[in-house]
């Protein structure tokens, strides 16, 4: 029996994230969406086209209403004669820096609690976990209201509130993920030659959980944005004149009949930056689990 040359067109190389994800075109959408987004808020300074506190004399009609959108002020004006485009830049920093800084904070928490109650178990893992049980009990959105009155609100104060009531749910999945990784043969392996403890979770199991880690990143600045926007919305997030799309609307919702304009734009905002973080993390998630590779 003659040998069957194998050429190198029949030898399909595994494609890397990046090529899988050009595939999908709601990710690359979602993509899109997260960068203009991101971009227009570190260039805020410089494309706003006014001052985001100036208030313009000419910015609100002989009636004292504000003005809609077009001729100088391209989204309109709110009810102070405030340009709602610089607003809206503006606010996009705001809203963006808790998301990152917030879920950021969340995920060391989140990541630290599961890692140590997953991999140790026993009384640690028990505490460690009905703490999270504890946590989870309380709705978020009434603990983070209950935080928030007790600090004075601020941009900081709101990351950190936030972050207080979001680790739970990446505790709990690092937890369950990390339990399972245990009980595999290579971490025995480890153990039967006598690797430290230190070896083990860093070396073999935390890079294990890391797309794990990204995937949740990523759609919990989703949630963390919609978190904060309902704060500032209800008076208890980031204070007035500081721009941010939830106060931009809570400030303005009395003129929702008259100037809808006030609460449709931050309104909008709000949602596609949500929309798009969600579709870039289901699309990582799919990405990166090797149990869903085979259908990317």
């Amino acid at each position: 029996m003659s040998d069957v040359a194998v050429t190198p067109a029949a030898v399909r190389r595994p494609d890397g994230v990046w090529a899988r994800l050009r595939r999908r075109k709601l990710a690359l959408f979602g993509m899109a969406i997260v960068v203009l987004m991101v971009g227009s808020a570190i260039l805020a300074p410089w494309i706003a086209p006014y001052d985001p506190f100036e208030q313009h004399f000419e910015g609100l009609s002989l009636y004292g209403e504000p003005l809609p959108p077009g001729g100088d002020f391209l989204l309109g004006t709110d009810l102070l004669g405030r340009d709602l485009l610089s607003r809206l830049l503006y606010g996009a920093r705001t809203s963006l820096i808790i998301g990152v800084v917030a879920n950021g904070i969340a995920l060391v928490i989140g990541t630290l609690i599961g890692l140590v109650a997953g991999f140790f178990r026993g009384w640690i893992g028990s505490v460690l976990m009905r703490f999270t049980d504890l946590m989870m009990a309380f709705p978020a959105l009434l603990l983070a209201i209950c935080l928030a009155a007790i600090f004075q609100p601020s941009l900081w104060i709101v990351a950190f509130v936030i972050a207080m009531v979001n680790w739970v749910q990446t505790a709990r999945v690092i937890y369950t993920e990390t339990t399972a990784l245990t009980e595999r043969d290579f971490i025995a392996a480890e153990r039967t030659l006598g690797a430290s403890t230190t070896r083990i979770v860093f070396r073999h199991i935390l890079p294990h959980l890391i797309p794990m880690i990204v995937v949740w990143g990523t759609l919990g600045i989703s949630t963390t944005v919609l978190l904060e926007a309902t704060l500032s919305y209800l008076g208890v997030g980031v204070q007035p004149p500081t721009p941010s799309w939830g106060n931009i609307i809570f400030e303005n919702q009395t003129y929702f009949q008259s100037a809808p304009w006030l609460v449709f734009f931050p309104g909008a905002a709000i949602v596609v930056l949500a929309l798009a973080f969600n579709l870039v993390g289901d699309a990582l998630r799919d990405v990166l689990d090797p149990t869903l590779r085979g259908s990317n």
